[in-house]
């Protein structure tokens, strides 16, 4: 049976629910990490797709990431950026997108891979959250209060409702929360009901 590929946001926030500083700074997350690193190596493996948005793509550039960005997080990494105006990425590897969410999202799902990293920011993690094409947010709560920034997802009247998958504490204060998104679970579960009618 094809396994169903996620869109997985995994993400850092301050304990205040921020992921950067107004002016996108994210200094407050240079601090000395457990072994293991919050098991990122593993989840690196479990994916082959990473999405960003066009300023926190941006951003990455300000900050002299070039070379990161260009070697990926891993072999056969691809990377799209969205955008609303078409431009060449400055980067090696990375693809301008500006055709709609709903209709991108689910064109990669369909394509055979393995699951999809939600990069972010705020913006971008919003626009797929309110389409429907969010599955999980795995965050990382960092226990630091920065005040003021920019929030995990940008800011707008919703009710979403999550399942909690599971919860973990690092040696250094840091809470791993993983939530599944309750419309995920439902769209599961009409698939599952759809694959038993097909068998019968």
């Amino acid at each position: 049976m094809k396994t169903k590929r996620k869109i997985i946001v995994s993400i850092a926030t301050s304990a205040d629910g921020y992921i950067a500083r107004l002016d996108g700074d994210v200094a407050w997350l240079d601090r000395p990490r457990p072994k293991g690193n919050y098991g990122m190596g593993e989840f690196f493996k479990s994916i082959d797709t990473i999405l960003w948005g066009r300023k926190t793509y941006s951003k990455g550039i300000e900050m002299g990431m070039e070379k990161r960005m260009a070697s990926g997080f891993g072999a056969g990494i691809q990377n799209y950026v969205f955008s609303r105006q078409a431009q060449e990425s400055k980067v090696s590897g990375f693809k301008f997108v500006g055709e709609p969410i709903k209709e991108f999202a689910q064109g990669l799902r369909k394509k055979r891979g393995k699951n999809i990293w939600m990069m972010g920011g705020g913006e971008i993690i919003a626009s797929f959250l309110d389409e429907g094409e969010i599955d999980e947010f795995n965050i990382r709560v960092i226990p630091i209060l920065i005040g003021e920034g920019i929030p995990l997802i940008q800011p707008r009247h919703r009710l979403i409702r999550l399942k909690l998958l599971s919860n973990k504490e690092f040696s250094d204060g840091v809470v791993e929360l993983r939530y599944q998104l309750a419309q995920a679970v439902a769209r599961n579960l009409r698939r599952l009901e759809q694959l038993f009618l097909c068998a019968r």
